[in-house]
C-alpha cells in the first residue's frame, strides 16, 4: 500500500491502519471503526493537497510551453498522459466506493458519489464489500469481483507510468502500489493482495484502503510529473548570468560608411569557468574543433575570459581561438571564435567606466578626454533619455538618465583664445533598467538545500544582485512563503524583509526532504517597485 515517497503523516496513517486491522481481527469494539473514519478523512485531505501540489507542477509545464513550445511539447504530452492515467484510476476507485455506499446505505448514485464514511450507519458491514470486491461465492485467493480488475488496473498504471520517464530515471523511480502477496495478521500466513485488503473486512476499513490507494496513485503521479518537468532542461548547459551584448564587425567607421552590429543576449556560468585558448583552430572535424598546438590560455574569472594584448602596429589586427565548455554529461564541447580590432592614433575618446550602458536611477561614471585639449576646456552634454551630466573635474563625469532606450554623449572643445567651440563627435549609449536581484533566504539563491537550523536562524529575505557593476540596495516591501507541513498546505505573507511569527512557527515544524517556497517577492528598485524571482529551499 505504501507509495514511493511517503511523508511522515502518510507513514503514520499507514501504521495506524495496520494496528487497527489487527485489532479488528480480535473483534475490538466499534470505537476502532470510528478510528478508521479519522484515517479515511485524513487520507482524503492528503489527496486534496496532492491535487494542489500536482496543479502547481502542471502550471509550471504550461509556463514552459509558453516559453519554449518546441522543446517542452514532448514532455508536456507525457505529463498530460500521466494526469489522464491517474484520473482514470482514481475514478475507478471512486466508482467502487460509490457502489458500496449505494448498497450498504441504500442510496441513489448521485448521493452515493459524495457520501462520507462518517455518516455510514453500518460501518462494520463486511458482506457487501466482500461481494463487490472479492465476488459473490468467490474464494479470496481467486477473486472474481472488482478487486481483480483493480489489481490489473494498478499493475497497468505502474507499467505505463514507468514507461513515461527517461530510462536513466527508472532505476530511482519508486511508485509503490504493491499488489504482491502480503502477510495477513488475522490468518497468520501469506495471502493474496485482494484477500488481505478486502476479504471479510468491515466497510470502514475498506473505505480507508481505497482512500490510501488513491493517495498512492496521486503520489506516483507527482513523482512522474516532477521527473518529466526536470527532463525539459536535463541536457541544457547550466548558466546563472545573462547579459546583453553588441558585436560588430568593426568599431572603427569612416564617415559616410554604414555601421552594422549583432545585438543579442549572452549567458554564462559564474561558478564553472571554461577553458579559453588563443591560437589557430583546426575545424576539419566540425563537431570537435581543436586548437592547433597548445595555444595561449586566457585568464578566466567568474565565467568571463579577459583577453589582453599590447598593441604596437596600426591597422587591422586579427586573432582566433577556442572556448572549451563542460557539458552536462561531463565532456567538453569546443566553440571556435574569431575577432579583430583596429589600432589607430588617438583623437577624441569617450571611455565609459562601466561598459557602454547607462542605468536608470543611478549615477553612471564616465571618463571623457580629447587629445590635445585640457580637461577644463572639454564640454560634454547628454541628449535623449531625459539625461543630465555633471562635471566632477579632471575628465570625470556623472551621467543620470530617467527614461528611454538610448542617449548620446556629445563632446566639444573650447578655444578660449578664439572664443569658439568645435564639436569633437558624439557617442551613443544604451539606456537600461537596473537588473532585478534574486531573493535569497538562509543563504540560498534559486534552488538549494538548507539545514533546519540555518532556516530558523535566517532573519528573512535578502535581495542579491551579484556581479553587477553597482553596489545597490533593494529594500524588501513584501513576500510570500508556502510549505506543506504534516500534509497541510501553509501560505503566509510578510511585510518587509523579516519573517513573521507565523512563518517562524511553521518553519519549526518542517521535516527533512520538505520544500519551502519563497515567492511573490516585491522590492523597491531605483526605478520603482519590482517583483523578483524567489527561491526554493529543501530541508536537509
Amino acid at each position: 500500500m505504501s507509495g514511493g515517497k511517503e511523508t511522515p503523516r502518510q507513514k503514520m496513517i499507514g501504521m495506524m491502519y495496520l494496528v487497527l486491522t489487527a485489532l479488528l481481527a480480535l473483534n475490538v469494539s466499534k470505537e476502532i471503526l470510528n478510528a478508521f473514519v479519522i484515517i479515511e478523512e485524513g487520507l482524503n485531505t492528503t489527496n486534496v493537497n496532492f491535487d494542489d501540489k500536482n496543479g502547481i507542477l502542471y502550471s509550471k509545464f504550461d509556463k514552459a510551453m509558453a516559453d519554449n513550445k518546441v522543446k517542452t511539447a514532448p514532455w508536456h504530452k507525457k505529463a498530460q498522459d500521466a494526469k489522464k492515467m491517474s484520473k482514470e484510476l482514481c475514478g475507478y476507485i471512486d466508482e467502487i466506493k460509490s457502489e458500496m455506499y449505494q448498497r450498504i446505505q441504500k442510496l441513489e448514485k448521485t448521493v452515493a458519489d459524495t457520501f462520507q464514511l462518517k455518516n455510514l450507519d453500518s460501518k462494520d458491514e463486511n458482506n457487501i464489500p466482500t461481494e463487490i470486491l472479492i465476488g459473490a461465492g468467490a474464494e479470496p485467493e481467486n477473486p472474481t469481483g472488482k478487486a481483480k480488475d483493480l489489481k490489473e488496473k494498478i499493475e497497468k498504471f505502474k507499467k505505463e507510468m514507468t514507461a513515461l520517464v527517461p530510462e536513466k530515471e527508472r532505476s530511482v523511480l519508486k511508485l509503490g502500489l504493491s499488489t504482491e502477496e502480503m502477510y495477513s495478521i488475522g490468518d497468520e500466513k501469506m495471502v493474496s493482495w485482494a484477500s488481505n485488503m478486502f476479504a471479510h473486512q468491515p466497510a470502514a476499513a475498506v473505505f480507508s484502503v481505497l482512500a490510501k490507494l488513491k493517495n498512492d496513485v496521486k503520489n506516483a503521479e507527482s513523482d512522474v510529473v516532477s521527473i518529466l518537468l526536470k527532463s525539459i532542461t536535463a541536457d541544457d548547459f547550466s548558466f546563472d548570468q545573462v547579459v546583453a551584448k553588441v558585436v560588430a564587425p568593426t568599431s572603427y567607421i569612416v564617415a559616410g560608411e554604414e555601421y552594422t552590429a549583432d545585438i543579442f543576449v549572452a549567458a554564462y556560468s559564474s561558478t564553472q569557468d571554461p577553458q579559453i585558448l588563443i591560437g589557430a583552430v583546426d575545424t576539419t572535424d566540425k563537431k570537435n574543433p581543436k586548437i592547433v598546438g597548445t595555444g595561449t590560455p586566457v585568464p578566466v574569472a567568474a565565467g568571463l575570459g579577459k583577453y589582453t594584448t599590447r598593441t604596437s602596429a596600426e591597422g587591422l589586427q586579427e586573432f582566433s581561438g577556442i572556448i572549451n565548455v563542460k557539458a552536462p554529461d561531463g565532456s567538453y564541447k569546443g566553440y571556435p571564435f574569431k575577432g579583430d580590432y583596429i589600432v589607430a592614433r588617438p583623437s577624441m575618446a569617450v571611455s565609459p567606466t562601466k561598459m557602454n550602458v547607462f542605468y536608470i536611477g543611478v549615477e553612471n561614471p564616465v571618463d571623457i578626454s580629447v587629445a590635445g585639449v585640457a580637461p577644463a576646456d572639454v564640454v560634454a552634454t547628454v541628449s535623449g533619455a531625459g539625461g543630465s551630466i555633471q562635471n566632477k573635474g579632471q575628465g570625470h563625469y556623472i551621467v543620470k538618465v530617467t527614461s528611454g532606450n538610448e542617449c548620446s554623449v556629445n563632446v566639444s572643445a573650447k578655444n578660449a583664445k578664439a572664443g569658439t567651440s568645435k564639436s569633437m563627435g558624439a557617442m551613443k549609449f544604451r539606456v537600461k533598467k537596473v537588473p532585478s536581484p534574486q531573493a535569497s533566504y538562509a543563504g540560498v539563491t534559486g534552488d538549494g538545500k538548507v539545514s533546519k537550523g540555518e532556516l530558523l536562524n535566517a532573519g528573512g529575505v535578502i535581495p542579491k544582485l551579484e556581479d553587477f557593476v553597482f553596489d545597490l540596495k533593494f529594500p524588501v516591501i513584501s513576500w510570500n512563503m508556502s510549505v506543506f507541513v504534516n500534509g497541510v498546505y501553509a501560505d503566509y505573507t510578510a511585510q518587509g524583509a523579516s519573517a513573521t511569527g507565523q512563518m517562524k512557527d511553521i518553519l519549526a515544524k518542517v521535516k527533512p526532504g520538505q520544500k519551502v517556497l519563497i515567492e511573490e517577492v516585491k522590492v523597491q528598485a531605483p526605478d520603482g517597485v519590482r517583483k523578483i524571482v524567489g527561491c526554493v529551499l529543501k530541508i536537509k
